[in-house]
């Protein structure tokens, strides 16, 4: 009976994720980064800018999303998690935490970011982590190539990983699902790399003192092939969400845990991913050359990243040595040769001394 209701309930919950859509959840933030209530809509190739800004990076464009609050000038997040999952639209997550739509879900990477971090911190050693178990696709800077050095990333890897004491097969209720399938193995396997990452960051507490921020950033497919397989209707998917949501909250707990409550953690959720839309463009040679093609009225392009830098530069170097002429130029003009100035002082004392 208990079971019924149980898979009832998770059936309908995934029936409301797909009518409310794709969706971003800050599962843990800083009292210092705030995020409004409400249902703004953010586009999913801005979902890098909105890293960027929780950071206290700056970013190119405005992002014009009234969800985030502007935030502190002196404080920022000692790290940033991002969990990307594939196969659904939103995950069962308590009500007390913030979650907006997510519009125009295309592929994105947070490699502007860590192009950010390694720049603004290339003296010290800040931490860059971007893991895609499914695809074996991995990215690591700085410290994580210590810190997260036997962190198993491959399938093989993974799949032995899961064959020894502790891993998941032994300390989670499995129920329905198994672990002679490989659409099966494959969830479990990014469940294990979460719990790993969660172990060696309890073991490495000291990243929290280091003075650059750190990034992560995990992309989970495995719920996605839950689904290719059995359904959304079935109860593998059901127990599938189900561990994935308590792993995604400890996983959120712990990083919070290790950087003293100082790191963001957000989660998108993305039933599938689509194609970017792109630009027709034709080549330069079919018209004559204008300084913007983009325009047909030769219109000059919109002022870039740097255009304010640049200007208060220009303007105020300009009126300084503008005032510094004028000043020169009036003690030159009501200046005595014979009393303020030295050659003509010596001048006339050699005169009279012959």
């Amino acid at each position: 009976m208990n079971r019924t209701i149980m898979n009832t309930v998770f059936a309908f919950l995934c029936v409301l994720s797909g009518v409310l859509g794709d969706s971003l959840t800050v599962l843990r933030s800083p009292q210092y980064v705030t995020f409004r209530d409400g249902q703004w809509r953010i586009s999913g190739e801005k979902i890098p800018d909105l890293v960027a800004l929780t950071m206290g990076f700056s970013i190119r464009e405005d992002l014009d999303w009234p969800g985030l609050a502007a935030g502190s000038l002196f404080q920022r997040p000692r790290a940033n998690a991002l969990i990307v999952v594939r196969g659904l639209d939103s995950l069962d997550f308590p009500k007390n935490i913030s979650s907006y739509p997510v519009e125009n879900p295309v592929p994105f990477t947070l490699d502007s970011v860590a192009n950010t971090v390694h720049t603004l911190f290339a003296d010290s050693t800040p931490v860059v982590l971007q893991l895609a178990p499914s695809e074996e696709r991995l990215y690591m800077m700085g410290m994580a190539n210590t810190v997260f050095e036997d962190l198993p990333v491959t399938l093989q890897q993974i799949r032995g990983r899961l064959s020894q004491d502790g891993s998941v097969l032994t300390s989670l209720p499995l129920i329905s699902l198994s672990r002679n399938n490989e659409a099966d193995l494959l969830f479990l396997s990014e469940v294990q790399v979460l719990y790993d990452i969660s172990t060696l960051l309890q073991k490495h507490k000291h990243l929290a003192k280091d003075p650059a921020p750190d990034l992560y950033s995990l992309e989970l497919a495995g719920l996605e092939e839950i689904v290719r397989r059995y359904g959304t209707d079935s109860p593998q998917f059901i127990d599938a969400t189900r561990i994935l949501t308590s792993a995604l909250q400890k996983f959120a707990d712990d990083v919070a845990n290790v950087y003293a409550n100082n790191a963001v953690v957000e989660v998108v959720t993305v039933k599938t991913f689509e194609t970017p839309l792109t630009r027709k463009s034709r080549s330069i040679l079919e018209s004559k050359p204008i300084s913007n093609p983009g325009s047909p009225y030769n219109l000059a392009y919109k002022y870039d990243y740097d255009y304010a830098v640049i200007f208060n530069i220009v303007l105020w170097l300009m009126i300084v040595l503008a005032l510094a002429v004028i000043v020169i130029s009036y003690n030159l003009w009501n200046m005595d040769p014979g009393y303020d100035s030295i050659i003509y002082r010596m001048t006339n004392q050699k005169i009279r001394m012959d």
